[in-house]
C-alpha cells in the first residue's frame, strides 16, 4: 500500500507568456479535435492509482480505530457485568442486615416497647441478673456492629452502582465510535472500489504489484527465532490466500492486525488487538536484526503490520481484494520491528 507519487509538473507560465501559451493550447485543442475516447493520459491512471492507495490506507487507520473501539466495548460490558454483580451481591449482604435489625426491632416491640435494660432491673428473678445483664450488653454491641456493617455495605453498592453507570456511559459511546469508524471504513473502500473499477483493466490487474512494488531489503540471515514465534510463523503461513475483510480475526479471515492476533493465539500468546498496540507488545529490534515471527510494523502511525517471515519478506493481510500473502519487507516505511 506505498503511496504513488504524482509526477511533478512544473509551474504555470505567468504574464503574457502564460496567455500566449494558453492561446495556443486552446487553438491546438480546436485544430485537432478531442482526444480519442478511452485514451487516458498516464498522469491520470498513476495519480488515481495513487488516491486508490491513499484509499485503502486511510481505510486502513479506521479499521484500526474500529478495532480498538470494539476491543472497549468487550472490556467494558466485562466491567458493567462484573460491577452489576457485585451490587447484587452487595444488595443481598444489606438485605440480610436489615432482617437481623428487623428482628431485633420486633422483639423489642414484643416486650411492650419497655427498654430491654429496664426490663432486666424489673426482672423477678434476680438471681440470672448478671447472666441477662451481659447477654443484653452483647446484644447492643452485635447491633451497633450491624448497624455499623450496613452503613459500610450501603455506602460500597452505591460506589458499585456509580461504576456501573459510568462503565454502561462508557460502553455507550464506544458503541457509538464502533459505528462511526464502521461507516468510515466502509465510505473509503467503496470510494476505491469506484476508482479502481474506473481504470482499464490491465491498470486493475497490476494494482496490487504496483502497490507492493518497493524494493526487496537485504537483510541479513536471521539469528534463532524462538519456538513460539515460529509457532506463530507457521499458523500464519497456514492463512495464506484468506481473505482480507476488515475488523476480521480468524480464522477463515483476517484483517492485519487480526491475523497477528490470531496466528500469536496458535502459538499460546495473546497479542493485543489493534497494530498500535501490538507494536509495543515485547521488545523492538532493528530491522536488519529482524527474525521470523517478528511483528514488522508499517507507517509511522502504525496503522499496518505483518510477520517477518525470512528471506527479507512478510506475510500480511494487505487489503480488501487481495489474500493473505507475502510481499518485500520494504512495501512500506517501516516504524518498528517488534520480537514478541
Amino acid at each position: 500500500m506505498v503511496s504513488h507519487r504524482r509526477p511533478t509538473r512544473p509551474g504555470p507560465a505567468r504574464g503574457i507568456g502564460a496567455t500566449v501559451l494558453s492561446a495556443a493550447a486552446a487553438t491546438a485543442a480546436a485544430t485537432l479535435g478531442a482526444a480519442p475516447a478511452g485514451a487516458e493520459p498516464q498522469d491520470t491512471r498513476e495519480s488515481t492509482k495513487a488516491r486508490v492507495d491513499q484509499l485503502y490506507g486511510e481505510a486502513e487507520r479506521a479499521t484500526e480505530h474500529f478495532n480498538k473501539a470494539r476491543e472497549n466495548v468487550g472490556l467494558l460490558r466485562g466491567e458493567v457485568d462484573r460491577a452489576q454483580d457485585a451490587a447484587a451481591r452487595a444488595q443481598e449482604g444489606i438485605n440480610r442486615m436489615r432482617t437481623a435489625l428487623g428482628s431485633m426491632a420486633g422483639a423489642e416491640y414484643r416486650s411492650g416497647g419497655i427498654d430491654p435494660s429496664l426490663a432486666l432491673l424489673l426482672s423477678s428473678d434476680p438471681d440470672t441478673f448478671l447472666d441477662r445483664a451481659a447477654a443484653l450488653d452483647r446484644l447492643g454491641d452485635r447491633r451497633a456492629v450491624l448497624l455499623h456493617k450496613l452503613q459500610q455495605a450501603q455506602r460500597r453498592i452505591a460506589q458499585t452502582r456509580a461504576e456501573a453507570t459510568g462503565a454502561l456511559a462508557g460502553l455507550e459511546r464506544n458503541r457509538a465510535d464502533v459505528t462511526r469508524h464502521k461507516r468510515t471504513v466502509e465510505g473509503k473502500l467503496a470510494r476505491a472500489r469506484q476508482l479502481l473499477h474506473s481504470l482499464p483493466a490491465e491498470d486493475r490487474e497490476s494494482f496490487g504489484h504496483a502497490s507492493r512494488s518497493a524494493g526487496q531489503e537485504a537483510l541479513p540471515a536471521p539469528g534463532a527465532a524462538s519456538p513460539r514465534a515460529l509457532a506463530a510463523l507457521m499458523a500464519a503461513r497456514q492463512a495464506l490466500g484468506s481473505p482480507y475483510v476488515w475488523g476480521a480475526d480468524g480464522p477463515s479471515a483476517f484483517d492485519c492486525s487480526g491475523l497477528m492476533k490470531w496466528a500469536y493465539a496458535q502459538a499460546g500468546v495473546s497479542l493485543p488487538r489493534t497494530s498500535q498496540a501490538q507494536r509495543y507488545a515485547g521488545r523492538m529490534v532493528p530491522l536488519g536484526e529482524a527474525r521470523p515471527g517478528d511483528l514488522v510494523a508499517y507507517r509511522a502511525d502504525a496503522s499496518h503490520i505483518g510477520m517477518y517471515a525470512g528471506n527479507g519478506q512478510v506475510i500480511h493481510a494487505p487489503y480488501p481484494g487481495a489474500p493473505v500473502r507475502y510481499d518485500p519487507v520494504g512495501m512500506m516505511p517501516v516504524s518498528s520491528v517488534t520480537r514478541v
